[in-house]
């Protein structure tokens, strides 16, 4: 995988906070033209650094206000039980998101859903008609925390010392 540099890392900051950023919004944040800038987020586009734009949507406003995180423990882990697992679980749009584990339990899962009710609904008709699974432990998120979909790295002290000082001293952008 080709190395990214402080400027690749400063573009893949801006555009976590921001997707909609323009080219020229990131040129005049990086103190560079549009076409070099434009070329870099098509090359990190391209090395699959940039996976997709996304709109996060509220899931309030779109009654889903609670978060569902499900434990679910296998019987059987042959390759066969977990791919036909992880091939039915794809096909629920109530799960947002699904991981594999490693410890007590075997998979992970974050659900958004508009009541307990529907919640109770989706376990029973949907979830554990499964093949497979032994156990399904719920727990309920009383309050959302954090939550990022940020990838913090590094980005070199000294560059960032300098755009901040460079941008202070034009712009007074802190």
């Amino acid at each position: 995988m080709e190395e990214l540099d402080d400027i690749d890392k400063i573009i893949l900051k801006k555009l976590q906070e921001n997707a909609k950023i323009t080219t020229k919004e990131l040129a005049n944040i990086l103190h560079l033209t549009i076409s070099p800038v434009y070329e870099r987020i098509r090359r990190l586009e391209n090395l699959k650094y940039i996976k997709q734009y996304v709109a996060i949507l509220d899931k309030k406003l779109l009654n889903k206000p609670i978060t569902a995180l499900c434990q679910v423990s296998m019987r059987y882990h042959n390759e066969a039980y977990i791919e036909m697992f992880e091939r039915e679980i794809l096909g629920f749009e109530e799960i947002q998101e699904c991981y594999h584990m490693a410890g007590s339990v075997d998979f992970l899962l974050k659900i958004n859903i508009d009541s307990l009710d529907a919640y109770h609904d989706f376990v029973k008709y949907k979830l554990s008609r499964l093949d497979n699974i032994g156990t399904l432990n719920s727990t309920f998120v009383l309050k959302e925390i954090k939550y990022t979909h940020t990838i913090s790295f590094l980005i070199c002290l000294f560059f960032q010392l300098k755009y901040h000082f460079f941008n202070h001293a034009l712009y007074g952008i802190e």
